[in-house]
């Protein structure tokens, strides 16, 4: 069967009454994204393993009537969108068994076709559509493959240095949650996060009890993510000698959250540029899940940046400087808050760029040069600048 030859199984074929299931999907640099039919209407949906409920799609889509409202929580706070009752979810040639519960939370006006991922999109499908199922996540071949019932993860034997077997944390019944250990040998309790788009997610306050960040202490490079909720400050934390989900990882580089985590239940997420070295197998029956390393690869690049945060000026219809670290490339160049980027390398900043790839757009390797045209106070005036390592030790 295709993905036995991927994970390396030494199961029986299943009986003739049974079989695998495979969805094709769409990988982006930041993102899974797969066709599906909610209720009879075709839609793109970002499959995010971090969003606890079935889908969230844009109120324009209309597939049906309000029939309730939902709260959604993510790293920063809760708010509050209508619901709409889910009568039939296909992913493919795979149908998904619904019951009453299964709501579609719709996300007001059209916030996720606008998301810059590369791909049009009309939402979010979480982890509420897998949570029934033994469902292998296969980036090597961008597939879904839903296992027969048969399949039992817990015969697989890791050898623990390419292929991981690792149990879910025992409580909890909407997130995988898997255990982390730091350099010193405190766990964290981090989500199998795949609509985390960075390499792993956790809080100021995590880092703190860890003993990986001193209570207090002000992060020399600061800068912004975007969350459900809106734009936070975040910064970057260079982590070593950690076992991620029973992966040894020597170096990494995680986005922090400055703000104290918004539940207690969990520390924070693993995601994307982590998961996508991985075939990932994820049994929440036997909470189990099965990681095969297959790109060689664990660690992420050291973030290469220029220091400074846009923003969009709605008034003037332009991009204005935010804000600007101490002693970055900007700094240097002397790039003040207020002035305005007319371009970059030498093209327009649309104004419909969205809010992840204007803050992206100055991110690039430690090392490469890049080149803005701004004004201020009516005066024009270039500067070339050299990504640095910004972040925190």
């Amino acid at each position: 069967m295709i993905g036995i030859a991927f994970l390396g199984l030494s199961l029986l074929a299943p009986a003739a009454t049974e079989k695998t299931i495979e969805v094709p999907f769409i990988a982006t640099d930041e993102a899974i994204i797969v066709k599906a039919v909610v209720n009879g209407k075709p839609v793109s949906l970002m499959f995010d393993t971090g969003f606890s409920g079935s889908v969230i799609i844009d109120s324009v889509m209309n597939i049906g009537k309000p029939t309730g409202k939902m709260n959604l929580q993510d790293f920063v706070g809760t708010f509050l969108a209508e619901t709409v009752e889910i009568k039939s979810l296909k992913l493919g040639d795979k149908s998904i068994e619904v019951n009453k519960d299964m709501q579609a939370v719709m996300a007001p006006g059209e916030r996720y076709g606008t998301l810059s991922y590369g791909v049009h999109i009309d939402g979010l499908m979480g982890f509420e559509v897998f949570a029934g199922e033994t469902v292998e996540i296969n980036f090597q071949n961008k597939k879904f493959i839903f296992y027969p019932p048969s399949f039992d993860i817990t015969k697989k034997v890791p050898d623990n240095k390419r292929t991981f077997l690792q149990k879910m944390v025992p409580a909890g019944n909407d997130a995988v949650i898997l255990q982390t250990v730091t350099a010193k040998g405190q766990k964290m309790y981090l989500g199998l996060d795949t609509g985390n788009a960075f390499y792993a997610t956790c809080n100021r306050d995590v880092l703190e009890r860890c003993g990986l960040w001193e209570a207090g202490r002000k992060p020399k490079f600061m800068r912004q993510s975007g969350v459900a909720s809106g734009a936070v400050d975040s910064w970057t934390k260079k982590m070593t000698d950690m076992t991620i989900f029973g992966v040894p990882v020597k170096t990494s580089y995680w986005d922090i959250i400055d703000l104290p985590a918004a539940q207690a239940s969990h520390d924070g997420t693993v995601g994307y540029q982590f998961l996508k070295n991985f075939n990932i197998v994820m049994d929440y029956q036997r909470r189990r899940v099965w990681l095969e390393n297959f790109t060689g690869k664990v660690e992420n690049e050291e973030p290469g940046d220029v220091g400074i945060r846009l923003a969009l000026d709605e008034r003037l219809k332009r991009v204005r400087v935010r804000s600007v670290a101490p002693e970055s490339p900007a700094a240097k160049a002397d790039i003040k808050v207020g002035d305005h980027v007319l371009a970059v390398d030498g093209k327009e900043i649309p104004l419909s760029i969205g809010f992840q790839k204007l803050w992206d757009l100055l991110k690039g390797k430690v090392g490469e040069k890049v080149k803005l045209d701004l004004s201020r106070d009516g005066r024009f005036f270039k500067v070339e600048l050299t990504r640095e390592g910004l972040y925190n030790e």
